[in-house]
Formats: structure tokens, C-alpha cells, sequence
């Protein structure tokens, strides 16, 4: 079964979506018990860093998904929470992928809003795909680049387009909305 994280952030129907239309059942919660016994983990987000770190720690989940043992993608504001720290609000994030997240500077040229393609390094998320494929983004805040990233992109000045540590995998992009492109990366997640 593959577990999306249900903490109050948006965009969780587009993956299931995704999931569905690739013929993957998928299930929607925040139960413990349930995230540790799926085979795959799905932690997506669209929303405000520090106000979902706030979502985590009331269910306790911030405890239990660095603790995951199993294949998790984090998806875009997924992807920062599993970063050291936000300048989102201040916080301090999960801590899997030690960067932090700080915000696009000018802001006027944000949010980095559309299709960009991305240098990609080998990862098994990325089989199949090419550097010149294009994947959709839409965020104002982006990940440094550092021994984690595993394809970056640039708007305004180069960043953490991927990360991966372990079983941890992070994009900073849509793949649910990312037509042919994003539906390749999210099989390769599931054939992992």
C-alpha cells in the first residue's frame, strides 16, 4: 500500500490523482501505525512551512517520519520539511537532508511559477528521464544545494530541484502535475 501523509496540507487529492491514473491504490493518513506498515510513503504539501511543522507535532508525526524505513518522496513544501530549517516562518524542519530553505531574493520575481528542466545526477527516481525534460514548479522558498541534491535547477541563482539520502527522496517540483514527465518519476518511485 502506499501511504499519503495527511497533515492538513494541500494538494494531496493531485497525488492521489497521479497515483490512481498510474493504476496504484493509494490511502490518505496520519496514522503511525499505518505510514510504518505502507511500502511506500508519500509526503506531499502545498502551504505555509511553519504553520505544517505545527500539523506534524500535534499528530507527532514530525517524531516518526524521519524514523521511516521504507521508500519516502517528499513533494515540494514535503521536500522542505525534510530539510534542516525554513526561513518560512522560522522553524526548524525534520532535519533528514541537512540544508536549509531560505527565500528567493529579489522576492518581486517570485514565486517561480512554471516548466523548467532540471540537471539531473543518477538516482532511480530519474530513470528514463532526461535533462531536457521539463517538470512544473510553483514556490517562493528553495533548498540549497548541497551533498543531498541530486538535480538542480535555476531561477534567480541555482537550487535544489532533487534531493535523496537513503531511503529519502525529496523534488522541489510537481511531478503530479508534471504531465508524462512527472508520471515517469512518480512510477520509478513506486518500482523502487
Amino acid at each position: 500500500m502506499i501511504a499519503i501523509i495527511d497533515y492538513g496540507a494541500g494538494n494531496i487529492r493531485s497525488v492521489q490523482n497521479a497515483l490512481a491514473r498510474l493504476g496504484s491504490e493509494s490511502k490518505l493518513t496520519n496514522d503511525p501505525i499505518e505510514l510504518q506498515e505502507a511500502d511506500k510513503v508519500i509526503f506531499p504539501g502545498v502551504g505555509e512551512a511553519s504553520f505544517a511543522m505545527n500539523q506534524l507535532r500535534e499528530q507527532q508525526l514530525d517524531v516518526l517520519i524521519p524514523t521511516l524505513e521504507k521508500p519516502v518522496l517528499g513533494i515540494c513544501l514535503g521536500m522542505q520539511l525534510l530539510c534542516s530549517y525554513s526561513e518560512e516562518g522560522s522553524t526548524k524542519t525534520l532535519g533528514v537532508f541537512d540544508t536549509p530553505v531560505k527565500e528567493f531574493k529579489p522576492i518581486l520575481n517570485v514565486p517561480h511559477m512554471g516548466w523548467n528542466s532540471c540537471e539531473l545526477t543518477a538516482s532511480p527516481i530519474f530513470n528514463r528521464i532526461k535533462s531536457s525534460d521539463d517538470f512544473y514548479f510553483v514556490h517562493s522558498f528553495y533548498a540549497e544545494i548541497c551533498s543531498a541534491t541530486s538535480a538542480t535547477c535555476d531561477y534567480i541563482l541555482p537550487f535544489s530541484a532533487a534531493l535523496q539520502k537513503d531511503n529519502f527522496y525529496g523534488v522541489q517540483f510537481h511531478p503530479e502535475k508534471s504531465a508524462a514527465t512527472g508520471s515517469k518519476l512518480i512510477q520509478n518511485f513506486l518500482e523502487l
